[in-house]
């Protein structure tokens, strides 16, 4: 028996003591993975550092998402787990109904590389609050970040609750032939395929975020300035490796042109303050890998052979795995980079007439994790808001609902994702909503008019139901 088979087994054997565990031992257990988190955020800031070039600020902004969710749940859990008193309807008078939320057995998280504390912690806290057991396997690409996590976890937790396994495409596979009881993937939509192929062998539930291409729209009545700062920001932040960074603008043809003008003003005010290139910049993170660095310059080279123009940048490193923050215009369907998820520091720019060719452009598409609508005219922005589908959208910023309120339930649609993270609706998702009627003995009748032989009372009380 090979040593995944075994621990899961062993997670098996935990999930009723954890299911009849209380809040209070629950809230314990994620207090003690956020002091084994706070023991190593040195640690996690120069891994970041080493694998994505990013600021010890920027891996501070995945821990405040991460101590946001365990504050807010652990605030809430004693109420979220008590059972849920719901009104009676004819079929059920004199009866008791309730909802109970009990956990669903073992869930495995499969994060992605480009947020790695975030998404392997988030979920694992909603599993954790829903009383499950639960197996993390960190992407082998980010392999710093990877085995710190392990032993945050493994420190925090003991055995049979929580068990990481490193590794790359056998670990996974491997993992994805065990009976799960729940999956929870961050990635792309080729991979989630495979989950989900994976989870109906097994009948496990799954929720799947996978990002897509998230659509800008700025109408001749936005604030140009303030729209192409934050379209900035959102763009090359992370080096672009953020599931909901804006991936492509729809410009009304009036403003076009100006707003193309300030976004790349914007990029280089941002990014070059010091004057001495983007590439020098310590604040334009590296694509992960060498692969990921040829595939989106592949995406630009192909664009610009097909017509494209470039705005602002255009360069590229591949020993250094750089990829200059890059506007690209006069874009048309046949290019790749308009199908395919950049996932990197690329915006391209499209235009647009009538509102209708906004709608009939973004359909083009999958159902994009996030849309941008950048507008000062509140009917413009529920025209938008009304004709599409996205997981999520925000009016005049870009990025900030995620992570950011655990109120909001964050997921996709179709293509980019299915089912929600965080606070309730995250504890909601990784538990078993369960329905319960009880029925009374000692205090009322117990009507059992509905045996056979139908007695022509009972009868006409259903067939009088059906009527206008």
């Amino acid at each position: 028996m090979s040593e995944i088979k075994s621990r899961f087994e062993a997670l098996q054997g935990a999930t009723l003591r954890l299911r009849n565990s209380t809040a209070a031992e629950r809230t314990a257990k994620l207090k003690a993975i956020w002091e084994a988190i706070v023991d190593r955020q040195d640690d996690l800031y120069e891994a970041g550092a080493k694998e994505r070039s990013v600021q010890p600020v920027d891996i501070a902004g995945e821990l405040i998402m991460v101590k946001a969710e365990i504050d807010f749940t652990s605030k809430n859990l004693a109420k979220w787990i008590k059972p849920k008193r719901v009104k009676n309807t004819m079929f059920t008078m004199g009866k008791t109904c309730e909802i109970r939320h009990q956990s669903k057995g073992v869930v495995l998280n499969l994060p992605a590389y480009n947020a790695p504390t975030a998404e392997t912690f988030v979920p694992m806290i909603s599993a954790m609050a829903a009383g499950n057991a639960i197996v993390v396997k960190p992407s082998e690409h980010a392999p710093l970040s990877a085995q710190i996590l392990e032993d945050i976890i493994h420190k925090a937790l003991p055995a049979d609750e929580a068990y990481v396994v490193q590794g790359g495409v056998e670990v996974a596979q491997e993992l994805l032939s065990l009976p799960f009881n729940h999956i929870y993937y961050t990635g792309g939509n080729t991979v989630g395929k495979i989950v989900m192929k994976a989870a109906a062998d097994h009948f496990a539930s799954v929720t799947l975020e996978m990002g897509g291409k998230s659509p800008v729209i700025i109408d001749e009545t936005a604030n140009l300035e303030n729209a192409a700062t934050k379209v900035a920001w959102g763009r090359v932040m992370n080096a672009g490796q953020v599931c909901v960074a804006p991936e492509y603008v729809i410009a009304h043809e009036s403003i076009a042109d100006a707003f193309s003008k300030h976004v790349a003003e914007k990029m280089d005010a941002l990014y070059n303050s010091e004057k001495t290139g983007l590439e020098n910049s310590e604040f334009v993170p590296r694509i992960i890998n060498d692969r990921h660095t040829k595939r989106i310059k592949g995406l630009v080279d192909d664009a610009l052979k097909k017509g494209a123009e470039v705005v602002f940048g255009g360069g590229s490193n591949d020993k250094k795995r750089y990829i200059e923050p890059t506007i690209l215009s006069n874009m048309t369907e046949d290019m790749d980079i308009m199908q395919e998820e950049v996932f990197g520091p690329v915006l391209s720019l499209l235009t647009y007439k009538e509102k209708s060719e906004v709608i009939d452009l973004i359909a083009k598409r999958p159902n994009p994790l996030a849309l941008y609508i950048y507008t000062t005219n509140s009917a413009s922005a529920e025209y938008f808001l009304t004709n599409t589908s996205s997981g999520s959208a925000v009016v005049n910023n870009n990025c900030i609902q995620a992570g950011g309120n655990p109120n909001l339930p964050f997921g996709g649609v179709g293509a980019s994702g299915m089912g929600r993270a965080g606070g309730y609706r995250g504890f909601v998702e990784l538990s078993n909503e369960r329905s319960i009627v009880h029925q009374p003995l000692d205090r009322f009748r117990d009507f059992m008019m509905q045996l056979p032989p139908y007695s022509e009372k009972y009868t006409g009380l259903v067939m009088k139901g059906i009527k206008k």
